[in-house]
Protein backbone atom coordinates (compact mmCIF):
# COMPACT_ATOMS: atom_id res chain seq x y z
CA UNK A 1 0.00 0.00 0.00
CA UNK A 2 1.01 2.84 -0.93
CA UNK A 3 1.59 6.16 1.78
CA UNK A 4 0.97 9.40 0.70
CA UNK A 5 4.49 10.55 1.17
CA UNK A 6 5.67 7.99 -1.45
CA UNK A 7 2.49 8.66 -4.04
CA UNK A 8 3.50 12.13 -4.15
CA UNK A 9 6.91 11.38 -5.01
CA UNK A 10 6.19 9.37 -7.84
CA UNK A 11 4.19 11.79 -9.68
CA UNK A 12 6.79 14.51 -9.04
CA UNK A 13 9.22 12.52 -10.96
CA UNK A 14 6.47 11.03 -13.66
CA UNK A 15 5.65 14.87 -14.16
CA UNK A 16 9.50 15.55 -14.71
CA UNK A 17 9.74 12.88 -17.29
CA UNK A 18 6.81 14.65 -19.16
CA UNK A 19 7.99 17.79 -18.76
CA UNK A 20 11.86 16.48 -19.79
CA UNK A 21 10.17 15.15 -23.10
CA UNK A 22 8.31 17.94 -24.10
CA UNK A 23 10.98 20.31 -23.84
CA UNK A 24 12.94 17.87 -25.27
CA UNK A 25 10.40 17.50 -28.73
CA UNK A 26 10.02 21.09 -29.09
CA UNK A 27 13.73 21.95 -28.83
CA UNK A 28 14.30 23.26 -32.72
CA UNK A 29 16.95 21.26 -34.91
CA UNK A 30 20.33 22.92 -35.08
CA UNK A 31 21.14 24.84 -37.84
CA UNK A 32 24.07 23.76 -40.05
CA UNK A 33 27.31 25.59 -39.65
CA UNK A 34 27.53 27.96 -42.65
CA UNK A 35 31.06 27.26 -45.15
CA UNK A 36 32.70 30.17 -45.17
CA UNK A 37 33.27 31.86 -48.77
CA UNK A 38 37.22 32.29 -49.02
CA UNK A 39 37.94 36.06 -50.35
CA UNK A 40 41.17 37.54 -51.03
CA UNK A 41 41.79 41.54 -50.84
CA UNK A 42 44.61 43.10 -51.99
CA UNK A 43 46.35 45.76 -49.55
CA UNK A 44 49.14 47.96 -50.75
CA UNK A 45 52.70 47.10 -50.32
CA UNK A 46 53.33 45.69 -47.24
CA UNK A 47 51.47 44.59 -43.84
CA UNK A 48 51.29 48.10 -41.66
CA UNK A 49 49.49 49.21 -38.62
CA UNK A 50 47.45 51.49 -41.03
CA UNK A 51 45.36 48.70 -42.17
CA UNK A 52 44.36 47.66 -38.41
CA UNK A 53 40.79 47.41 -39.79
CA UNK A 54 41.42 44.23 -41.21
CA UNK A 55 43.49 42.63 -38.71
CA UNK A 56 40.84 43.52 -36.07
CA UNK A 57 37.87 42.56 -38.71
CA UNK A 58 39.77 39.12 -38.40
CA UNK A 59 40.30 39.12 -34.52
CA UNK A 60 36.78 39.96 -33.58
CA UNK A 61 34.84 37.61 -36.72
CA UNK A 62 33.37 40.69 -38.23
CA UNK A 63 34.25 39.03 -41.85
CA UNK A 64 33.26 35.49 -40.46
CA UNK A 65 30.03 36.87 -39.34
CA UNK A 66 28.91 37.75 -42.80
CA UNK A 67 30.53 34.17 -44.32
CA UNK A 68 33.91 35.75 -45.35
CA UNK A 69 37.21 33.39 -44.79
CA UNK A 70 39.29 36.66 -45.61
CA UNK A 71 43.10 36.08 -46.74
CA UNK A 72 45.17 39.35 -47.28
CA UNK A 73 48.11 39.96 -50.24
CA UNK A 74 50.42 42.95 -50.54
CA UNK A 75 51.45 44.76 -54.02
CA UNK A 76 51.23 48.21 -55.82
CA UNK A 77 47.84 49.77 -56.58
CA UNK A 78 48.62 49.59 -60.32
CA UNK A 79 48.81 45.56 -59.84
CA UNK A 80 46.02 45.42 -57.86
CA UNK A 81 43.57 47.03 -59.66
CA UNK A 82 44.37 44.89 -62.79
CA UNK A 83 43.49 41.83 -60.92
CA UNK A 84 40.42 43.21 -59.80
CA UNK A 85 39.56 44.49 -63.31
CA UNK A 86 40.86 41.01 -65.24
CA UNK A 87 38.48 39.12 -62.12
CA UNK A 88 41.10 37.26 -60.80
CA UNK A 89 40.93 38.79 -57.14
CA UNK A 90 37.34 40.35 -56.24
CA UNK A 91 38.28 43.15 -54.00
CA UNK A 92 41.09 45.55 -53.35
CA UNK A 93 41.79 48.80 -51.22
CA UNK A 94 43.31 51.54 -53.67
CA UNK A 95 43.39 55.05 -54.06
CA UNK A 96 40.51 57.04 -56.03
CA UNK A 97 42.76 58.27 -58.83
CA UNK A 98 43.48 54.64 -59.54
CA UNK A 99 40.13 53.28 -60.13
CA UNK A 100 39.64 56.18 -62.76
CA UNK A 101 43.14 55.69 -64.53
CA UNK A 102 42.21 51.69 -64.68
CA UNK A 103 38.49 53.00 -66.45
CA UNK A 104 40.08 54.88 -68.79
CA UNK A 105 42.18 52.09 -70.15
CA UNK A 106 39.24 49.41 -70.04
CA UNK A 107 39.28 47.65 -66.85
CA UNK A 108 35.64 47.39 -64.92
CA UNK A 109 36.51 48.51 -61.60
CA UNK A 110 34.13 49.83 -59.60
CA UNK A 111 34.68 52.09 -55.85
CA UNK A 112 32.26 50.20 -53.61
CA UNK A 113 33.41 51.59 -50.18
CA UNK A 114 35.11 54.67 -49.32
CA UNK A 115 37.51 54.19 -46.40
CA UNK A 116 39.73 57.64 -46.76
CA UNK A 117 37.72 60.40 -46.10
CA UNK A 118 40.11 62.98 -46.36
CA UNK A 119 43.72 62.53 -49.49
CA UNK A 120 46.45 62.37 -47.02
CA UNK A 121 48.86 62.83 -49.16
CA UNK A 122 50.66 66.33 -47.71
CA UNK A 123 53.71 68.26 -48.10
CA UNK A 124 56.18 68.03 -44.90
CA UNK A 125 59.21 71.26 -44.23
CA UNK A 126 61.01 71.83 -41.21
CA UNK A 127 59.08 73.69 -39.05
CA UNK A 128 61.67 76.77 -38.96
CA UNK A 129 62.48 76.09 -42.95
CA UNK A 130 59.99 79.29 -43.54
CA UNK A 131 58.09 76.85 -45.58
CA UNK A 132 53.83 77.46 -44.12
CA UNK A 133 51.78 77.43 -46.99
CA UNK A 134 51.20 76.12 -50.67
CA UNK A 135 52.72 79.55 -52.27
CA UNK A 136 56.20 79.02 -50.06
CA UNK A 137 56.78 76.09 -51.94
CA UNK A 138 57.97 78.56 -54.83
CA UNK A 139 61.60 77.78 -55.79
CA UNK A 140 61.92 74.99 -53.40
CA UNK A 141 63.63 71.66 -54.41
CA UNK A 142 60.89 68.78 -52.80
CA UNK A 143 61.69 65.03 -52.21
CA UNK A 144 58.90 62.98 -53.89
CA UNK A 145 59.15 59.04 -54.25
CA UNK A 146 58.31 59.75 -58.20
CA UNK A 147 56.26 61.59 -60.74
CA UNK A 148 53.62 58.45 -60.18
CA UNK A 149 51.10 57.30 -57.59
CA UNK A 150 48.97 59.13 -55.20
CA UNK A 151 51.99 61.23 -53.76
CA UNK A 152 52.38 62.79 -57.41
CA UNK A 153 48.69 63.46 -58.26
CA UNK A 154 48.00 65.36 -54.09
CA UNK A 155 51.09 66.97 -54.41
CA UNK A 156 50.04 67.94 -58.41
CA UNK A 157 46.23 69.00 -56.70
CA UNK A 158 47.92 71.24 -54.29
CA UNK A 159 49.87 73.35 -56.84
CA UNK A 160 46.68 74.00 -59.15
CA UNK A 161 44.60 74.22 -56.44
CA UNK A 162 46.61 76.80 -55.05
CA UNK A 163 46.97 78.61 -58.95
CA UNK A 164 50.40 77.86 -59.12
CA UNK A 165 52.21 76.73 -62.55
CA UNK A 166 53.69 73.06 -62.47
CA UNK A 167 57.38 74.09 -62.29
CA UNK A 168 56.90 76.32 -59.19
CA UNK A 169 59.37 74.00 -57.40
CA UNK A 170 61.71 71.42 -58.32
CA UNK A 171 60.64 68.04 -57.83
CA UNK A 172 63.33 65.61 -56.96
CA UNK A 173 63.00 61.75 -57.33
CA UNK A 174 64.71 59.92 -54.48
CA UNK A 175 62.14 56.70 -53.69
CA UNK A 176 61.07 55.97 -50.53
CA UNK A 177 63.59 57.94 -48.39
CA UNK A 178 61.99 61.39 -47.77
CA UNK A 179 62.58 60.65 -43.92
CA UNK A 180 66.03 60.21 -44.46
CA UNK A 181 66.38 63.71 -47.23
CA UNK A 182 64.75 65.67 -44.98
CA UNK A 183 66.96 65.03 -41.44
CA UNK A 184 69.48 64.98 -43.81
CA UNK A 185 68.82 68.84 -45.05
CA UNK A 186 68.84 67.19 -48.74
CA UNK A 187 65.60 68.70 -49.81
CA UNK A 188 63.80 71.88 -48.63
CA UNK A 189 60.53 69.80 -48.15
CA UNK A 190 59.07 66.19 -49.04
CA UNK A 191 55.99 64.75 -50.29
CA UNK A 192 54.72 62.41 -47.72
CA UNK A 193 51.06 60.56 -46.02
CA UNK A 194 50.18 63.05 -43.37
CA UNK A 195 49.27 60.35 -41.07
CA UNK A 196 53.28 58.64 -40.92
CA UNK A 197 56.27 60.42 -42.14
CA UNK A 198 55.73 63.95 -39.74
CA UNK A 199 55.80 61.56 -36.70
CA UNK A 200 58.46 59.56 -37.76
CA UNK A 201 60.67 62.70 -38.14
CA UNK A 202 59.28 64.25 -34.84
CA UNK A 203 60.54 61.03 -33.52
CA UNK A 204 64.22 61.91 -34.78
CA UNK A 205 63.96 65.26 -33.03
CA UNK A 206 62.83 67.46 -36.21
CA UNK A 207 59.10 69.03 -36.14
CA UNK A 208 57.82 69.56 -39.23
CA UNK A 209 55.31 71.91 -40.93
CA UNK A 210 52.32 69.94 -42.76
CA UNK A 211 50.48 71.25 -45.50
CA UNK A 212 47.74 68.89 -46.15
CA UNK A 213 46.38 69.05 -49.67
CA UNK A 214 43.04 68.14 -48.07
CA UNK A 215 42.93 71.31 -46.83
CA UNK A 216 42.99 73.21 -50.20
CA UNK A 217 40.74 70.58 -52.58
CA UNK A 218 38.84 67.23 -51.82
CA UNK A 219 39.64 64.32 -53.95
CA UNK A 220 38.71 61.15 -53.66
CA UNK A 221 40.98 58.96 -51.77
CA UNK A 222 41.70 54.66 -50.24
CA UNK A 223 38.77 52.87 -50.25
CA UNK A 224 37.61 49.38 -51.46
CA UNK A 225 37.13 48.60 -55.02
CA UNK A 226 35.73 45.51 -56.85
CA UNK A 227 34.75 44.91 -60.52
CA UNK A 228 31.52 44.75 -62.30
CA UNK A 229 30.87 41.73 -63.23
CA UNK A 230 31.15 40.58 -59.30
CA UNK A 231 28.59 43.33 -58.34
CA UNK A 232 26.01 41.58 -61.24
CA UNK A 233 26.64 38.66 -60.42
CA UNK A 234 27.21 38.39 -56.50
CA UNK A 235 25.80 41.59 -55.20
CA UNK A 236 25.02 39.95 -51.80
CA UNK A 237 29.26 38.62 -51.51
CA UNK A 238 29.94 42.25 -52.27
CA UNK A 239 27.42 43.90 -49.41
CA UNK A 240 28.70 41.73 -46.91
CA UNK A 241 32.37 42.53 -47.68
CA UNK A 242 31.59 46.35 -47.22
CA UNK A 243 29.31 45.57 -44.46
CA UNK A 244 32.15 43.59 -42.55
CA UNK A 245 34.73 46.19 -43.38
CA UNK A 246 32.65 49.12 -42.10
CA UNK A 247 32.29 47.36 -38.64
CA UNK A 248 35.96 46.54 -38.53
CA UNK A 249 36.63 50.34 -39.11
CA UNK A 250 34.40 51.08 -36.72
CA UNK A 251 35.64 48.58 -33.93
CA UNK A 252 39.35 49.71 -35.04
CA UNK A 253 38.80 53.64 -34.23
CA UNK A 254 36.41 52.62 -31.08
CA UNK A 255 39.74 50.82 -29.43
CA UNK A 256 42.41 52.25 -30.53
CA UNK A 257 44.38 49.73 -27.89
CA UNK A 258 43.44 46.44 -28.59
CA UNK A 259 43.45 47.27 -32.76
CA UNK A 260 47.69 48.36 -31.70
CA UNK A 261 48.21 45.20 -30.15
CA UNK A 262 46.09 43.02 -32.27
CA UNK A 263 48.58 44.65 -35.49
CA UNK A 264 51.77 42.86 -33.72
CA UNK A 265 50.08 39.40 -35.01
CA UNK A 266 49.86 40.74 -38.55
CA UNK A 267 52.81 43.22 -38.95
CA UNK A 268 56.20 41.95 -38.90
CA UNK A 269 58.51 43.54 -36.22
CA UNK A 270 55.46 46.49 -34.92
CA UNK A 271 56.68 44.88 -31.33
CA UNK A 272 59.87 46.01 -31.80
CA UNK A 273 59.39 49.22 -33.70
CA UNK A 274 59.04 52.64 -32.01
CA UNK A 275 55.69 51.97 -30.03
CA UNK A 276 54.62 55.81 -29.64
CA UNK A 277 55.18 56.44 -33.43
CA UNK A 278 53.22 53.64 -34.40
CA UNK A 279 51.00 54.50 -32.22
CA UNK A 280 51.00 57.90 -33.10
CA UNK A 281 50.39 56.58 -37.14
CA UNK A 282 47.63 54.74 -35.53
CA UNK A 283 45.93 57.72 -34.24
CA UNK A 284 46.59 59.89 -37.12
CA UNK A 285 45.39 57.29 -39.61
CA UNK A 286 42.14 57.20 -37.97
CA UNK A 287 41.49 60.74 -37.72
CA UNK A 288 41.26 60.32 -41.83
CA UNK A 289 38.75 57.08 -41.41
CA UNK A 290 35.92 58.98 -39.23
CA UNK A 291 32.86 59.93 -41.15
CA UNK A 292 29.09 60.82 -40.21
CA UNK A 293 28.41 58.46 -42.83
CA UNK A 294 31.21 55.97 -42.91
CA UNK A 295 31.77 54.43 -46.19
CA UNK A 296 29.98 57.21 -48.15
CA UNK A 297 31.62 58.39 -51.45
CA UNK A 298 31.13 62.04 -51.74
CA UNK A 299 30.68 63.06 -55.50
CA UNK A 300 32.17 66.09 -55.64
CA UNK A 301 35.88 64.34 -55.10
CA UNK A 302 35.17 62.36 -57.87
CA UNK A 303 34.62 65.36 -59.88
CA UNK A 304 37.46 66.82 -58.34
CA UNK A 305 39.78 64.07 -59.23
CA UNK A 306 38.65 63.35 -62.57
CA UNK A 307 39.08 67.50 -63.06
CA UNK A 308 42.40 66.62 -61.95
CA UNK A 309 43.80 63.94 -63.86
CA UNK A 310 42.24 65.49 -66.85
CA UNK A 311 44.50 68.97 -66.28
CA UNK A 312 47.45 66.70 -65.94
CA UNK A 313 46.73 64.73 -69.22
CA UNK A 314 46.63 61.32 -67.32
CA UNK A 315 43.20 61.45 -68.61
CA UNK A 316 42.54 62.20 -72.19
CA UNK A 317 38.69 62.32 -71.94
CA UNK A 318 35.83 63.27 -69.17
CA UNK A 319 34.44 59.54 -67.71
CA UNK A 320 31.54 58.00 -66.41
CA UNK A 321 31.65 59.25 -62.92
CA UNK A 322 28.21 57.05 -62.05
CA UNK A 323 29.96 53.78 -63.23
CA UNK A 324 33.47 54.68 -61.58
CA UNK A 325 31.94 54.43 -57.98
CA UNK A 326 28.63 53.82 -56.23
CA UNK A 327 26.92 54.36 -52.58
CA UNK A 328 23.99 51.80 -53.62
CA UNK A 329 26.18 49.04 -50.90
CA UNK A 330 26.53 51.83 -48.11
CA UNK A 331 23.87 51.62 -45.32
Amino acid sequence: MLTMRKFTAILFGFSLMVTGCSSFAASPEPEPTKALIPVRIILSYRPDIQFAPFYVGLERGHFQAEGIDLSFEHMPETEAVALVGAGEVPFAVVSGEQVLLARAQGLPVVYVMAWYQDYPVAVAAPADGGIEGPQDLAGKQIGIPGLFGASYIGYRALLMASELPEDAAYLDSIGYNQVEALLEGREDAIVIYANNEPWQLEAQGLPTTIIKVADYVSLASNGLITNENLISEDPELVAAMVKATLRAIGAAEDDPDYSFEVSKKYVTGLSLANEQVQRRILKESIAFWKADRLGYSDPESWANMRDVLLEMGLLTKPLDLTRAYTNEFIP
